[in-house]
């Protein structure tokens, strides 16, 4: 079979590739698998010197790995190179950090002596979505192989120019072969990896609820360590005494990353009834601004939808939502630049009811529905009335007042007066049908370790 990368802001094909067979695919486990023991048995000082010459790589390479990623699914370019740099930075954070996180811990006991020893599982397999096709892939290795896990990606086949790249990335820092392998391939590659005994040891998935069920009933039916980070439908909760100068700003920024397509997104604006007009008049005026073109062009701000399917799905539910009462204020439209593209315009909706698809489902595009609530504990309410719970944002000038909401808020992470984002310092992850399990920081590294406790009599 083979495969096409597809421009999503010219349509034009990038690129063909041929996807490995079932059989390619079970050597590059082996291989891995050969490749452990050794990768495993170094001192983790040295696994982190190859993560920092990974870092230098990718700072080296951040232009050339940028443009791969706009062209494959269309993200604004200084985005997409700061999103290598951004894996840079991990890289150069876990490469000073493993050795730390890592270390035998001493414990009180009345044995002669207790430790609690962070070990490697095995082969880690990630499957990794298209959004951000280097910083999913990197968060998911950069922490399994520090701690001395062997890692095969199966990306999205949206971006295998992108996949093809982060492999070239660690062969360029010097890593083992067998130690970092892409497979481009068929989704039933992923179910015999996951099947196969002795195959791999590990799940990592980011990706939509259906898959993550899919994946993870496998996992557990075959007993693999899984870790899940699945749709979000973020609230941007904005309090009586928010300052709407910064919280405007902040919900454009929070709902228009990558054109509308995180799972961290802002993506259900829940506004005390005493500050909506206000609110819904800056947020259009911020929204109105953002500039839609070629994601190539330094100047552009919104860039095409990954895919027609991606763009015919968030028209969907901005219609169906109208129908259902919801009144659009701006944008609401598909729109091509020189005739093609799959892009959307910034849009935002008032007069929008739980019900409704745009706030019920995950909008994976611009799109910001505002609803209003009459106080903070409606809002609360509001915030965790869904399926989802991977991160969240209150907005208030009184900081106190915002960690007492934010601790009543039911997501993997809530920030107060900021939006949310993903950094190599602090855990990630969901919880609901937002996934299980932590990427990043220490939480992350010991995810596939085996925590083995080792006493002395």
């Amino acid at each position: 079979m083979r495969i096409q990368s597809i421009n999503p802001a010219t349509e034009e094909i990038n690129g063909e590739f041929e996807t490995l067979t079932r059989a390619q695919v079970k050597k590059v486990a082996t291989d891995s698998r050969k490749a452990f023991p050794s990768w495993k048995s170094l001192d983790v000082s040295e696994r982190a010197a190859l993560l920092s010459k990974l870092s230098g790589i990718l700072k080296q390479k951040s232009k050339e790995y940028g443009k791969l990623i706009t062209l494959e699914m269309g993200k604004p370019i200084g985005q997409s190179i700061s999103e290598v740099e951004k894996c840079a930075w991990t890289a150069e954070f876990f490469s000073e950090n493993a050795e730390k996180w890592l270390a035998d811990e001493p414990v009180q006991t009345d044995y002669k002596k207790a430790i609690v020893a962070h070990q490697p599982l095995g082969v880690i397999l990630g499957i990794m979505p298209w959004n951000f096709p280097f910083w999913q892939a990197m968060r998911f290795a950069i922490p399994a192989l520090a701690a001395g896990n062997t890692a095969i990606l199966r990306h999205s086949n949206v971006c295998p120019m992108s996949a093809l790249a982060i492999e070239e990335s660690f062969r360029l820092s010097g890593f083992p072969d067998g130690v970092f392998h892409t497979i481009v391939s068929e989704h039933d590659a992923v179910d015999m990896l996951i099947r196969g005994k002795g195959l791999v040891d590990g799940v990592s998935l980011t990706g939509s609820v259906a898959a993550g069920k899919r994946v993870g009933a496998l996992a557990g039916k075959n007993i693999k360590k899984l870790v899940l980070e699945l749709g979000g439908s973020d609230p941007f909760i904005v309090l009586d005494d928010a300052d709407l100068l910064v919280t405007c700003k902040g919900a454009c920024d929070g709902r228009m990353v990558n054109s509308g397509q995180s799972c961290i997104c802002s993506k259900r604006f829940i506004v005390v009834e005493e500050r909506a007009g206000e609110f819904t008049d800056g947020l259009v005026e911020q929204m109105r601004g953002q500039r839609i073109g070629d994601p190539l062009d330094g100047n552009t701000a919104v860039g095409p939808l990954a895919s027609a399917q991606q763009s015919q799905s968030v028209d969907r539910q901005v219609k169906e939502s109208v129908v259902m009462g919801a009144k659009i204020m701006c944008g609401g439209e598909k729109k091509h630049i020189n005739g093609k593209g799959f892009f959307y315009e910034p849009t935002v909706l008032v007069d929008v009811k739980p019900g409704m698809p745009v706030a019920k489902e995950e909008v994976f595009g611009p799109v910001a529905p505002i609803i209003i609530v009459k106080n903070e504990k409606e809002a609360i309410k509001l915030a965790n009335s869904t399926r989802f719970g991977l991160g969240a944002s209150v907005w208030t000038r009184d900081t106190e007042r915002g960690e007492r909401v934010a601790r009543q808020i039911e997501s993997g992470q809530v920030f107060v007066n900021h939006i949310v984002v993903s950094d190599p310092r602090i855990p990630f992850g969901g919880i609901k049908d937002s996934g299980v399990g932590r990427e990043l920081s220490r939480y992350g590294i010991l995810e596939f370790t085996n925590t083995k406790p080792i006493l002395v009599g």
